[in-house]
């Protein structure tokens, strides 16, 4: 194999690239009280989701630990690895990636493997989107030291826009006051929200699902350069259990500007921790 991609289970990637053997996730855990499940190919959206309405407590994740990452390096068969994680504002993934690395190295000083860990600065539908990139990059015969810096220079531009459907996760966390949560439950109020420099930040807000999620749609194709820049564009929109707004959401990006692609995929657990039911996140 020619190169491998490892992630970490916050890439929510689409079936088939789960099942291509150029990319490996590497899970997070989901804590919900004191119920723990691994974020792997056995979580279970729906029974996560019930037990995250039913209880008080708010859901947290614990990042992999720098052996996990170690250890792919090791039993990876190809000399060329990419690894994407989540923001490290966002999780210790990234670190436990990086020490990974220096662990790997200080047992295999010889080694040839050529090992670059991005420091994505997004999530979910960002991590998506760059690991498609990398897959376009290689399947176009761009080299190791290529795709490292189209990649870096796709980190630097890429854009991530977010609604959520719910709040109430946050305000279990503590990270949303009950107050203000209660405002915007009772007005219907849904915040558009992005990444900037892999920290979160409102734009907008609307009252009213559809309204956000029309506005997030125009703010992400102006903020893009407008439809003669998107043409040429790669677009990935990761839904949490609702592929029905995820196509909505699909439908109103194209009615403003084209796109070179559109990828769609449903989320693992840790964005459907902290995204919950019907979410959407986007990223161009």
């Amino acid at each position: 194999m020619d190169y491998l991609v490892i992630g970490d289970s916050c890439c929510d990637l689409t079936p088939e690239l789960k099942a291509d053997p150029h990319f490996k996730l590497i899970p997070l855990t989901l804590e919900i009280g004191s119920y723990t499940v691994v974020d792997d190919e056995n979580f279970n959206q729906l029974d996560f989701l019930k037990r995250l309405n039913e209880s008080t407590e708010g859901a947290k994740t614990a990042c992999p630990s720098p052996e996990a990452f170690k250890t792919a390096f090791e039993d990876s068969d190809t000399d060329e690895i990419y690894v994407i994680t989540i923001s490290e504002h966002l999780s210790g993934s990234y670190q436990s990636a990086v020490v990974g690395l220096q662990m790997y190295e200080e047992d295999h000083p010889d080694s040839t493997k050529k090992i670059h860990i991005f420091n994505t600065k997004t999530a979910t539908a960002g991590e998506l989107y760059l690991c498609l990139s990398i897959q376009e990059l290689k399947d176009a015969g761009k080299s190791y030291d290529e795709v490292v810096e189209l990649i870096e220079e796709k980190i630097s531009v890429q854009q991530i826009y977010f609604v959520l459907e719910s709040l109430e996760n946050l305000r279990k966390n503590g990270r949303l006051s009950a107050v203000k949560s209660f405002i915007a439950t009772a007005l219907n109020i849904k915040p558009i929200m992005t990444a900037i420099g892999g920290i979160i930040q409102k734009l907008d807000q609307q009252r009213g699902t559809n309204k956000a999620i029309k506005r997030m749609v125009q703010l992400a194709v102006d903020r893009a350069g407008g439809p003669e820049k998107t043409a040429d564009m790669l677009l990935t929109i990761v839904h949490v259990n609702n592929p029905e707004r995820a196509e909505f959401v699909k439908e109103e990006l194209l009615k403003l500007a084209p796109f070179r692609r559109i990828v769609i995929s449903n989320a693992m657990g840790v964005a459907t921790v902290y995204a919950e039911e019907s979410g959407i996140i986007i990223s161009l």
